[in-house]
């Protein structure tokens, strides 16, 4: 028999559900159903059984820590229970049998189903002891084949265990009974580390095409390995095909943020990459003409991400965990940095690079904006390290260098992550010249591929080296020793259509004299530039 160990709040929190499920039972039998409640929402007259299900079972099995519980219930809603649970908690005698403190039990928020967004489920939850509880009935699906949204019943745990995604997730904690509940070999799958579903995979996905980036996320997070004749259809066309117009993009990317911010989001890239998933997770599914990118070299390029956190380099480049998360979306991106765009049309007409972004995972308005600009800035950012390397015209110009990286950084566009994409671009596109070339072996293709990105790692760690001698590194948050109103206090002019110019002029003598905390030479600079600002005559 398999049972697992509880710690003093899953204790204290399976002490109080049981306690509750019995004073249910003792008061249902002399209840009516809610008025205008459908059958659905009504109680099954039966005896009250809860089981704490899926995630924080499987977690609990491999030793990991989980405080989110979904309490599955056999014979009422999860809104229902709740709101019975908050009346038995707010009876004096059961508060001081439980020790239950004003703080012990937040409010009980009920998330209705959504079935735009593939949300097909309405569930309650609540915080108990610190612990984040779903309420949920046991339920089983029946979908129809031109449908996105089942149709849901209460159904039995064997029942509402072959409708879940995965074996592993499909396990039940019984708490009435102390024991674990497998009714689809999930224990055996747990030990040895497989991903499987409950019921044959095709009709597993296509009930659901969500679940083939569900168990990709589980494979990298657990470290499982996908079943061979599981993954035969996670890339099937009709799968993906319903991947594409049955899920929301929001579902699809709340699924690859949590790939990304994961332990493992190479092994998560790895596995969209292998199954084929790539153009249906990263595209426009509203565009037919949507560029699908070549990605040869892919592998190569996401790979050194995923080493590169062993190289001082990285540290440089990406400096938080939000960072960590960004530079993993530009890795995934990245396939789209050499499809041509139209950089001065580029708001009217968005780049595939942009869209893949927006369209595709949904991401922020801040992400999709630090994409553009990595986009637009590359060939710059490039160059400018070409000019490092190379020891070429510019090379020690502080305000040559510092303007541009203050360029890119403006409305916090990463200035660092976008060097971090010119980079992962550098690689992918070495990568994708190798493989072009003949008659070589795959020892002496790895070979070469791993000297190129050793050569492209040296040059960029050239040009970051060479920004710290300069002191750029933080060149953004220079404090600026004029402002609009000084400048335009020191030339006696009103603020006009010259003042940025004239402001960036100021900002690159800043950095050319580092050391002056007297504005008056970067306002003297400004005079002698008026001719090029269109001010001579008013300064005459």
């Amino acid at each position: 028999m398999t049972t697992v160990h509880l710690d003093p709040r899953e204790r204290q929190l399976k002490s109080l559900l049981l306690d509750a499920a019995a004073y249910m039972d003792r008061t249902r039998a002399n209840s009516e159903a809610e008025p205008g409640s459908t059958p659905q929402q009504q109680p099954k007259d039966e005896p009250l059984v809860l089981r704490w299900a899926g995630g924080w079972v499987r977690d609990k099995l491999l030793g990991r820590q989980s405080h989110d519980i979904d309490v599955a219930i056999n014979c009422m809603t999860g809104e229902v229970f709740g709101n019975q649970l908050r009346e038995f908690c707010d009876n004096p005698a059961n508060k001081d049998k439980h020790n239950l403190r004003k703080e012990d039990i937040g409010n009980l928020h009920k998330i209705a189903k959504n079935p735009d967004k593939s949300k097909n489920l309405e569930t309650a939850t609540v915080k108990i002891f610190g612990l984040d509880i779903d309420f949920v009935n046991l339920r089983t699906e029946t979908y129809a084949e031109d449908s996105r949204n089942p149709e849901m019943d209460f159904g039995t745990a064997e029942e509402d265990a072959s409708r879940r995604d995965a074996t592993v997730n499909a396990l039940f904690y019984n708490i009435h009974t102390d024991e674990i509940e497998d009714f689809v070999g999930g224990v055996a799958d747990i030990e040895r580390k497989v991903i499987r579903t409950p019921m044959e995979p095709f009709q597993t996905f296509m009930d659901d095409p969500l679940r083939v980036l569900r168990l990709v996320r589980f494979a990298s997070r657990l470290q499982f390995t996908i079943a061979d004749h599981v993954k035969d259809f996670m890339g099937d066309k009709r799968v993906l095909d319903a991947l594409r117009v049955k899920i929301s993009r929001e579902r699809v990317g709340v699924e690859v943020e949590k790939m990304l911010k994961g332990e493992h989001p190479r092994d998560a890239v790895r596995y969209i990459q292998d199954l084929g998933l790539y153009h249906t997770v990263f595209t426009d599914p509203t565009n037919g003409d949507m560029v699908q990118p070549n990605l040869t070299g892919w592998r190569e390029t996401y790979s050194f991400l995923h080493s590169f956190p062993t190289h001082p380099l990285y540290d440089v480049l990406v400096t938080s965990d939000e960072e960590r998360y960004l530079a993993w979306v530009l890795a995934c991106i990245v396939p789209f940095s050499r499809v041509p765009f139209d950089a001065a049309n580029y708001r009217k007409k968005p780049l595939a690079a942009m869209l893949a972004a927006r369209e595709g995972i949904k991401a922020p308005n801040k992400i999709t904006e630090i994409v553009t600009a990595a986009m637009l800035h590359r060939e710059e950012i490039v160059d400018l390290k070409n000019i490092v390397v190379q020891g070429t015209e510019h090379v020690n110009e502080r305000d040559y260098f510092g303007m541009r990286i203050r360029a890119w950084d403006a409305r916090d566009k990463h200035w660092r992550l976008q060097v971090l994409f010119a980079m992962l671009d550098d690689i992918m596109h070495q990568a994708q010249q190798l493989a072009s070339k003949d008659s070589v072996t795959s020892t002496e293709a790895a070979s070469d591929v791993s000297e190129a990105i050793d050569a492209v790692h040296r040059d960029w760690q050239a040009f970051i080296n060479h920004l710290k001698r300069l002191d750029l590194l933080d060149s953004p948050s220079i404090k600026p020793l004029v402002d609009g109103r000084l400048l335009a206090r020191a030339l006696g002019l009103k603020p006009g259509k010259w003042m940025a110019s004239a402001l960036d002029i100021c900002m690159a003598w800043q950095l050319r004299n580092p050391q002056e905390t007297d504005p008056a030479g970067a306002i003297e600079e400004v005079r002698q530039q008026k001719e090029e600002l269109g001010i001579a005559d008013l300064l005459s």
